[in-house]
């Protein structure tokens, strides 16, 4: 992992997860690169592991692609 990535609990990755699986959306707050707070709907598709973090890709309701680093969620609610 990167020196400044910040790991999630195993609880919320298997939470990601099950949302997946269940092919729910989720209401999501998060910080972009640049410290810019955003909130969207998403539908999860996907977990990867890459550049030392772990991130989510997802889609929002225009279909424009989101990949998110799993630390830099501040809060995700299923819908």
């Amino acid at each position: 992992m990167s020196k400044n990535y910040v790991p999630v609990t195993c609880e919320r990755y298997s939470q990601y997860e099950l949302v997946i699986l269940r092919g729910q959306s989720l209401q999501v707050a998060w910080h972009g690169t640049r410290g810019l707070a955003r909130i969207e709907i998403l539908k999860p598709l996907n977990l990867r592991t890459r550049s030392g973090g772990e991130y989510l890709i997802a889609r929002n309701r225009l279909g424009q692609w989101r990949v998110m680093r799993l630390d830099r969620i501040s809060n995700a609610k299923v819908l």
